[in-house]
Parts: structure tokens; sequence; C-alpha cells
């Protein structure tokens, strides 16, 4: 696929603004559809959709498949008669009090939750024919991931959350009279967890439908690795690298470098490619068509591994004494591409990057990511980064879900904090010579850069827009606890936001809508009207 000239912004559907403590695919989400339209954007880039687990992470999720059922937005249930306003608590105004500025993940999923079976109980006392056979329809159409993951999700909870591996053995191991056994006992926990899909891909449908109607295009995410703990690794061992109790032998990592002397040690489960690549990586294929049946385009995480990654010895405690294993290569997206066609992907090509992945990358001409952040910080790739680098037939972001925000970034001294004073104080100078500007609004800086820039795609981070300090950052690495939970208010996006970054965007040829701004126009809030 060829990519045109455009522009977006990389904003979570949690972040978004809800009463419920969590933003939904609610009324909000609408409105930051018709601001992305308002100022020209074509593009709105989440992160990984799916049911979260460990530590939150959408990067850990219970299923590759699945929709996270938070999103879901409980006044949408009411407006569709599966909730009324007293199962949300007596009264709307009686909701408990969410920070509205952060996601505190553990009261939002009691009360979400509670609802969400509320819900649920209200569909199978009082079910309407023309609701069924659409919720059936649904089943039936994803049966093929829907039935694992409803059962995965059924065995879990009746565990008090436990990870599959500690089941009994013939639960952990799929014995077929167990799995019968339990289905008959637990057939309405099943069905709860088949309607929860049902609701959240209803309403993302939904959305993404209204966003067609504003020429925005979705970008969604593919983790290259998935959870070990999820209905994917429980219901296909044979992928993965198992031992017989179903842990993994091997895991996933990156290798000590320039920015840690141990790597990372990630923890996921490894892929069999070998076993994948004997029925053509279906299990992939399904995976990716599933994501494309919900987004317009696909970031395809930690691309690198796909030439070859980095595999640990279960055990080790550090990233250290890992070694590289070759990935399917070629033979895989030729599969893809054979079963689905061209299909539109971002390849995420940071960190440890050599001439085989970008031959990789540039063999299906893929777009590969920039990121303003890392051009002006003490590394050995800083060049690659700068604006007189790129490719047109590339993604420049001014940061990411793992960065610190711009003006986080900027005022803490540019990059890590282990260089003396006079090299941060170099560094920085060195930036503000660059960028032509002051650091006063370090972050329009950056966006004009990235608008500016040659770069096919440009995507910034709603905290870049909005000026936001470091405590708005999305996420640490390697940080346990605190990630995924900020959040913005509707007043934030003030008018004179949404009209600079009109006029930018306008300016330098990516408004795909061709919106002309009048000097005396007023850009309508769409979260007040």
């Amino acid at each position: 696929m060829k990519f045109t000239r455009a522009s977006g912004i990389l904003l979570h559907p949690t972040s978004l603004p809800s009463r419920y403590g969590v933003g939904d695919l609610g009324a909000a989400a609408y409105a930051f559809v018709d601001f992305l339209h308002a100022t020209g954007q074509s593009l709105w880039q989440v992160l990984p959709l799916g049911p979260t687990g460990y530590g939150d992470s959408p990067y850990q999720c219970f299923s590759a498949f699945a929709g996270n059922p938070l999103l879901i937005s409980l006044d949408a249930l009411v407006e569709d008669g599966w909730l009324t306003s007293n199962d949300l608590a007596g009264d709307l105004n009686d909701v408990p009090r969410f920070a509205a500025e952060r996601v505190d993940y553990g009261p939002v999923i009691e009360y979400k939750f509670a609802r969400l079976q509320r819900a649920h109980e209200n569909f199978v006392r009082q079910p309407d024919e023309a609701a069924q056979a659409d919720y059936l329809n649904f089943v039936n159409q994803h049966a093929h991931w829907l039935e694992d993951y409803a059962l995965y999700r059924a065995i879990k909870d009746e565990h008090g959350g436990a990870e599959w591996t500690k089941w009994e053995p013939y639960l952990r191991d799929r014995e077929d009279n167990a799995l019968h056994f339990f289905k008959e006992n637990h057939t309405h926990a099943l069905s709860a967890q088949r309607f929860y899909q049902y609701l959240f891909f209803k309403q993302w449908v939904g959305l993404t439908a209204y966003a067609v109607t504003k020429g925005i295009q979705i970008i969604g995410d593919i983790p290259i690795f998935v959870a070990h703990d999820s209905a994917d690794v429980w219901a296909h061992p044979e992928l993965f690298y198992l031992d017989d109790a179903g842990q993994p032998t091997q895991v996933a990592g990156v290798p000590p470098d320039y920015f840690s002397e141990t790597g990372q040690l990630w923890g996921n489960p490894l892929y069999r490619w070998d076993v994948m690549q004997n029925d053509g990586f279906q299990w992939w294929i399904e995976r990716i068509r599933a994501t494309l049946a919900t987004v317009d385009i696909v970031r395809l995480d930690h691309f690198r591994g796909f030439e070859s990654y980095w595999a640990v010895p279960a055990g080790e405690t550090t990233a250290v004494n890992g070694a590289w294993e070759a990935g399917p290569g070629a033979a895989f997206f030729k599969a893809v591409k054979k079963a689905l066609g061209e299909v539109p992907i971002i390849a995420e090509d940071l960190g440890m990057i050599t001439p085989a992945v970008i031959k990789l990358r540039d063999e299906f001409h893929f777009p590969g990511m920039a990121i303003l952040q890392f051009a002006f910080e003490a590394n050995p790739e800083a060049d690659k980064f700068k604006p007189y680098s790129f490719i047109p037939n590339s993604v420049v972001y001014t940061g990411t879900h793992d960065n610190d925000t711009t003006v986080g970034w900027f005022t803490a001294g540019v990059g890590d904090s282990t260089r003396t004073v006079e090299e941060v104080q170099e560094e920085r100078e060195f930036l503000l010579a660059y960028l032509g500007t002051d650091g006063r609004e370090i972050n329009w800086d950056f966006i004009r850069t990235a608008l500016a820039s040659v770069a096919t795609t440009a995507i910034i981070p709603l905290q870049d827009v909005l000026g936001c300090d470091s405590s708005a950052r999305m996420n640490v690495p390697a940080r346990e606890s605190g990630n995924w939970g900020w959040r913005f208010e509707a007043e934030q996006l003030t008018p004179e936001i949404r009209e600079r970054l009109a006029k930018l965007t306008n300016v330098y040829g990516r408004d795909r809508h061709l919106l002309k701004l009048q000097s005396e126009e007023k850009l309508l809030d769409p979260f007040t009207t």
C-alpha cells in the first residue's frame, strides 16, 4: 500500500474523557473523531485494543483477538436498553467520583464489570429477537477465537484469576472431558464473556463507521509477542516453546545495548516459527485478518523480530545470556500477502536495526518509524532520526507511548539524566539551534518540524498537542506499576489549540480534507456542541 501525505494523533481510547473512570467508545470518542476532522487530521493511532492483563498493559493482553470490555460505553448500553440509569448507580449523579486525569484501574474494573454483568443479565432475561439474532451472528462469525477465549476467561475467573499453568492439569492441558464438563456447568459465565465481546465490537464498529464519514482512518497496533497468560498460548501451546507444564522454555527480550547494560527481559513465550510455517502461518494470518477487520492500518510492533529475535533461556533474571535466532523473514510476509493481499503495515523498526532488517522492511515497502526526540539525544544513531535523514516512505513521531512527553523530555534536560550539566547544556543548545527556537513552546516546535518533514505520515501524541509535562507520560518501560493511566479532560482542547493545529496541518500539506481556514472562522468545540 502506498501511503499518502497525512497526519494524525496518537491517543489510546482509555485516555478519553469519561465520568466512569476510564475512556470508552461513547460520546467522547465520537467527539474526538470530530476534533481530528476539524483540525485536518486523517489518522487516529491507538494502542492494542485487547483485554489487559498484567500491569494493565495493552501489550500484555489475555487475547490477541478479543476486545477490552473496559472500553465499552455504559451510556451507550443505557441508550440500547441493556442498562438503566438505576443500574449505573441509582442516578447518573451517583456514579463514584473517579479521577478525571488518571485511570485508577482497580476501582474502575470493579465498577464497570458489575455493570457489564448486569447488562448481560438483562440481555438474558429480556431477549430482544433482533438483538439475539445479531448476537448469535457475531458468535458464529468469531467462533474460531471466541470460544477458546470465553472458556479461558471463565476458567480463569473460577480460579480467582490464576494463570492457566496453575489450573488443575486436566484443564491446563485441555482434556476433552474436563472442558466439556466445565462448559456444561458454566453456561452463564461463558455466555457473559461472549456478550462482552459482542458489545465491544458492536460499539467499536459503530465508532469506526463514523470515522469513515469524517475521513479518519484508524492505525491499530499488533504486538509481535503475546502474553504467556493468554487464551492464545493456552489454546495453542504447540505454537510456542513450552515445557510439559506449559511454562516457557525460552522467552523474549532484547540484548544489552547502549541504553541498558543488561538488556530488556520481556518474558513473553517465543514462537515455534518452524511449526507455524508448516501450515502457512495460519494463526498469524488470522490474527492480522481480525485486526484489519477493526482498523485500517497496522503498526507492527518490534518488526526486527521477524528477521531475527533475541531468545533468552527461561529462568534468567536479565537478558544478557540470550542468543539471536532466525525469524520467519520474507516467507512470513509473502504468506500474508498471498492470503490477504497488500496489507497496510507500518514497521516499528526501532532498536538494534541491522542491514538485514532494513532489507526485509524495504522488500515489502513498509514505512519505518522516526522519533524526533531520538534525534537530539546522545546516542550513536541520533543522525538517522534528524529530519535531513528522513525518506518519504516513513512515519515521523515527536515521541511514542514509551517516550516522555516532549515538554517533560526537554524540561528534564533532553534525554537521560546520566550526563554532566555541561553535556546536557551542549545538547540543548544544539537542539535549539537546529529548530531555530528559544524552546518556550518546544512541543509546538517539534510538531511543526514533524509536519514540515518529507515523511509521508506524521503522528503526534495528544500530550504534545496539549503541551503536557512528564505527569502525562503514558508508559515508562520496565516500571511495574503506574503506567497506562493518563487521561485528558475535554476543556483542554481549547479553540486556540484546535485552530493552531489545523493551520499547521494545512500549511504543510497534510490536510487530506482540504480544510481552508478563514481568519475569522472559529472551529466548533465538538465536546460541548
